[in-house]
């Protein structure tokens, strides 16, 4: 357990006013959020929690602190607390206002640009709490430091005064409440799931340090019963919680991973290494290998994750590669004749995960999913190569795990390289004949194309006959394709279903994928509303995120979202496609719920088999179609409900989290039983059946 530092005042080492640089004002940010959160979506909303959390977190990174509490509260209110040193509250130089001031109400102004306030710190912009603040129809700052406690409110980025100390104080740390506003954000609803997956992670990359969310969006509690209140889990309210905590860091990371793999060899490796350079503060890497062929790596940089990688990547990989070249031929178990292992064949079933930290990071582009610092590829590939060849040294029966792993891998790619080219060469020899299910669009403009990809010959036919031939093409598939989840792609593209969508798309597949060979910017999965339409859908994103991930990662990928019911009274023919929109066409056809409910005379010898419900008016019969599948409906109605631009409903596909993404779909569509029921019973309450 970590000590508690919370009820005593610590040393606040140097971090005083001086250490806050200013760069310029904060009136840009309301008129133009997007810049500085990249949508006003939801994924901006939460974006507000985690510029609040990172402040938090880069005082635990830097020593200063080990508890942070992160609570949901009624109203829409976001609360975080850290017990670090608590930000300045005496008198900046250049602003001649306090420093908390300063901070919250002032773009581009903190502790992270002067090198004083932060060695390392994952806010690359330091515009944080300030746009949070900005953003908010109501903040508060609450400090408590050097044995006071100091208190600022704000209404939409403005002081409602000036700083003031409320009384003393035992504690030490910050506390910033904020209210995001409704004139930025039009829907405000936090995501519990989405908020916890992102603060574990951030638990298992800062060792020891203390991580607690707290949802009392149902309790009953008041913003002035939390006035000088440090923690709320000390209240012992009854709500939803979640605490985190990691000793091991990484290594504890790895194995949260692979809780659903069966591993290949028992040690987990770990290494980390501080003060590599003047720039580089610390790499840390932990891997271990398992049965499975997809490789999952997540790099970090200053506890930020990469989506693209970059130079601390291709550094992790390039030593990978060479040390585990250099370990076989060394062993004997890689023979003078045979070819060196490829980047491939070593990365086939391994979870790792990359962090470094910087004192100055360099990000390409404002999202940070990419890398650019120069310094972290020499230095991870350094310190892992030579600590991995270390481990491979000390661990032979490992050594040997991961090496025959990587032998099992060349094979395969070899298989697979067969099998692709013949796939590929069968296509050039044909001059590129497109499969004889698909039923091409006209243009050969890819940004006007779309693909259907419909469920079975029926839907086929009728998608076929209502479609624009100009831009549309259909893809009937020939019922379910294979699960790829574990299949190679040699055994893959022995499915006629899967080996037309590839030749159809046309970007080859493998190391030869090229998405500017894409012929469709829009993808549609148009699978029917029933149990084996939704597997149908799952077993294609599966093929997608495993194999076509640029698609999906390019926004290519959707999902349409045929109506459930069609409604008709008298000339008047309407669509739902849900319950609820059903219930309120009744509506606004003048039939209330409990006129189509109550007069049961056509519905009591119904079955569910059956197709047509009545719902009896004074005057007029309201006639209720429930769709069963895409291939009842006429060509007519399919193009009008699904396929028309100007009414359809399209999901497009996005990953928000590739590592949960990727967790989730090793536990659904995996070898592991066990985990897909435990799954399928932790979430069945959330499931909607369709009986």
């Amino acid at each position: 357990m970590p000590a508690k530092k919370t009820q005593s005042a610590k040393k606040t080492n140097g971090y005083s006013a001086d250490a806050i640089t200013v760069l310029e004002g904060l009136d840009p940010v309301r008129k133009r959020p997007g810049m500085y959160i990249g949508t006003t979506g939801p994924d901006g909303l939460h974006h507000l929690i985690w510029e609040v959390f990172d402040n938090s977190r880069d005082e635990a990174m830097g020593g200063f602190a080990d508890n942070i509490e992160v609570a949901l509260l009624p109203h829409n209110r976001v609360r975080v607390v850290d017990n670090g040193r608590g930000i300045p509250v005496d008198i900046h130089k250049a602003t001649k206002v306090s420093a908390l001031e300063t901070i919250m109400t002032t773009l581009h102004a903190g502790g992270k640009f002067g090198g004083e306030g932060y060695k390392v710190s994952g806010g690359l912009h330091g515009v944080g709490v300030s746009v949070v603040n900005a953003l908010s129809s109501y903040a508060k700052a609450e400090v408590h430091r050097e044995g006071g406690y100091h208190m600022q409110e704000y209404v939409r980025g403005k002081k409602k005064a000036a700083v003031k100390k409320v009384s003393k104080s035992d504690h030490q740390g910050t506390i910033i409440t904020f209210e995001p506003d409704e004139e930025i954000f039009k829907t405000i609803a936090f995501d519990w799931n989405k908020i916890v997956s992102h603060l574990r992670q951030q638990a298992y990359l800062v060792k020891r340090m203390r991580i607690t969310v707290l949802d009392l969006r149902a309790i009953d509690i008041t913003q002035r019963e939390l006035d000088g209140v440090m923690y709320i889990r000390d209240l012992g309210l009854n709500a939803p919680s979640m605490s985190f905590y990691f000793e091991g860091g990484l290594r504890s990371l790895i194995t949260f991973y692979n809780n659903h793999q069966k591993p290949l060899h028992k040690n987990v490796f770990y290494h980390e290494k501080q003060d590599i350079d003047d720039n580089v503060i610390s790499v840390e890497v932990a891997l271990q290998y398992v049965d499975d062929i997809s490789s999952r790596i997540s790099a970090f940089a200053n506890n930020t994750y990469n989506s693209e990688g970059g130079t601390h990547l291709t550094g992790f990989k390039t030593a990978l590669t060479r040390t585990i070249n250099n370990h076989a031929r060394k062993a004997k178990l890689l023979k003078d004749n045979e070819d060196n292992f490829t980047g491939d064949d070593v990365l086939e079933g391994l979870t790792a995960v990359v962090s470094v930290k910087l004192r100055e990071v360099q990000f390409e582009g404002q999202t940070k999913a990419k890398l650019g610092s120069v310094d972290a590829q020499s230095a991870v590939q350094s310190v892992f190569g030579d600590a991995f060849a270390t481990f491979l040294e000390e661990n032979p029966d490992d050594a040997k795990a991961i090496i025959n792993k990587s032998f099992l891998a060349l094979k395969a790619r070899k298989a697979a390289k067969a099998a692709k080219d013949s796939v590929l060469r069968k296509g050039a020899l044909d001059g590129m004949t497109l499969p004889g299910k698909l039923a091409d669009c006209q243009t050969k403009k890819a940004e006007l194309s779309e693909l259907f990809i419909v469920e079975g010959d029926s839907a086929g036919g009728s998608a076929k006959m209502g479609r624009d031939r100009a831009t549309q093409a259909i893809l009937p598939l020939r019922g379910k394709i294979l699960n790829v989840e574990r299949a190679r792609i040699d055994r893959m593209l022995s499915s006629d279903s899967i080996k037309d969508l590839v030749i159809a798309l046309g970007t080859a597949i493998g190391d030869v994928f090229n998405l500017e060979k894409l012929r469709y910017h829009k993808i549609i999965i148009a699978t029917d509303a029933d149990v084996d339409g939704a597997h149908i859908r799952t077993l294609l994103l599966t093929l997608f995120f495993r194999y076509f991930l640029p698609v999906v990662e390019n926004g290519h990928l959707y999902v349409a979202q045929p109506p459930l019911y069609k409604i008709q009274k008298g000339k008047d023919v309407r669509y739902a496609y849900d319950e609820n929109e059903k219930v309120q066409v009744l509506k606004d056809m003048g039939v209330t719920p409990e006129d189509a409910n109550t007069d049961t005379s056509d519905e009591s010898e119904t079955t569910p088999e059956q197709e047509e419900e009545v719902a009896q008016t004074r005057t007029v019969k309201v006639s209720i179609q429930r769709y069963k599948g895409l291939g009842e409906m006429n060509p007519e109605e399919l193009w009008e409900t699904t396929m028309n631009p100007v009414n359809r409903v399209l999901k497009q596909v996005t990953i928000e989290d590739a590592v949960e993404a990727n967790y989730v779909f090793d536990t659904l569509m995996g070898t592991d039983v066990g985990a897909r029921k435990s799954f399928i019973q932790s979430n069945a309450k959330l499931a909607q059946l369709d009986i």
